[in-house]
């Protein structure tokens, strides 16, 4: 399947769609607490993104039953909100979809709850310094798996690992599109589709402490690693334009 290409009107539909995205997680993110439940933070950045004049991307997609992701401590993805409180030094995933005009934005972030460990502190430092780094390093005519050799490099230099069997996307007039783009290489990187400008994406490093493999949790949703331990998960949505990534998904 071709990758779309898109057109700037396209791609600042997607600017808005991205950036009431990245304004939900700023509110939530100067918001959360001690003691709110995953279910309240929920029903807070779906009724902030509504607000904006968005509708939630994620609520009902595939069958989820939530707007907002939560993925508390060894969640690392896909957390469905729970009446659980917070508590101090818990780490928090937020991962948010915003559908406007027919266009959809995503983007995610993993926050302290109050003062946490350096460890954990260095694991959400790198998702992100992971995910701005890829970007930074974003050109037309790499290779998508040219991406995904920076991304793990970016996390293991880190001395963590990526999450396995699941991706950064294409995103555009669909929630998922054309390619998956992974954490990790498989394969050699001069193969694959490339980059060129026109083509928007969502890149999201999800990191784990000591092993990769996934395990999919009762609720067939919430996603942690099989070494038990916590992990994080950052992501933006990036249009490549004049042979540079912008972000999207910006407050």
């Amino acid at each position: 399947m071709a990758i779309p290409l898109r057109k700037p009107a396209e791609i600042e539909k997607l600017r808005r769609a991205g950036a009431i995205v990245g304004q939900t997680l700023e509110y939530l993110r100067e918001r959360i607490r001690p003691g709110m439940t995953l279910r309240e933070i929920d029903a807070m950045g779906e009724e902030y993104l509504r607000s904006l004049g968005a509708e939630p991307a994620f609520k009902g997609l595939y069958g989820f039953p939530a707007s907002v992701c939560t993925s508390v401590n060894e969640v690392i993805i896909h957390g469905v909100p729970t009446d659980y409180a917070l508590q101090e030094g818990d780490i928090l995933g937020l991962d948010i979809g915003s559908k406007l005009e027919g266009y959809y934005g995503d983007a995610a972030i993993t926050i302290p709850v109050g003062e946490v460990s350096e460890t954990d502190r260095r694991l959400i430092a790198c998702s992100k310094e992971a995910l701005y780094e890829a970007i930074e390093a974003i050109r037309p005519g790499m290779r998508f798996k040219e991406l995904s050799a920076i991304l793990e490099e970016s996390i293991t230099s880190r001395g963590f690992v990526p999450l396995r069997n699941y991706c950064g996307h294409g995103i555009g007039t669909k929630p998922h599109d054309e390619p998956n783009i992974l954490n990790y290489l498989e394969g050699k990187p001069n193969q694959g589709p490339k980059i060129k400008n026109g083509m928007v994406f969502c890149i999201e490093p999800m990191v784990c402490q000591r092993s990769g493999e996934p395990v999919l949790l009762e609720d067939e949703w919430s996603v942690v690693s099989e070494d038990g331990l916590r992990g994080s998960h950052y992501e933006h949505q990036v249009a490549v334009v004049d042979g540079r990534a912008q972000i999207l998904t910006l407050p």
